[in-house]
């Protein structure tokens, strides 16, 4: 798994390639947890080039969303670029419920 930030005006865009497994799930939770404590208020995810998330994975989005909420003000986390079939396991957990999910990463981040 490869991870690359970059900061931009509103947010920071993460872009990530490869698997987010239970392997390199901790990776990926340290690299948006140190965005966060560096002050990112907001992180847009790209993972069009992620083919699978596993619940070590999925876990990560959930502690990165619990420590921007708990800011002042709070910051959110948006996901684009995600594939139809990881917008699915998405979905299954109902993480559709807490994250907005957007086609583009222009669109994402306009959207902060």
């Amino acid at each position: 798994m490869e991870i690359g930030t970059e900061a931009l005006k509103r947010c920071h865009l993460v872009t990530v390639q490869g698997r987010i497994d239970s392997l390199s799930a901790p990776e990926f939770e340290t690299a948006l947890l140190d965005l966060i404590e560096d002050g990112a208020a907001n992180l847009v995810i790209n993972l069009a080039a992620v083919d699978f998330i596993s619940s070590a994975g999925i876990s990560a989005f959930i502690r990165a969303r619990v420590r921007l909420k708990k800011r002042i003000p709070p910051g959110e986390i948006l996901i684009s670029e995600v594939s139809p079939f990881l917008r699915e396991t998405f979905e299954l957990v109902g993480l559709h419920l807490l994250f907005t999910f957007y086609d583009q990463d222009v669109d994402a981040v306009g959207a902060v």
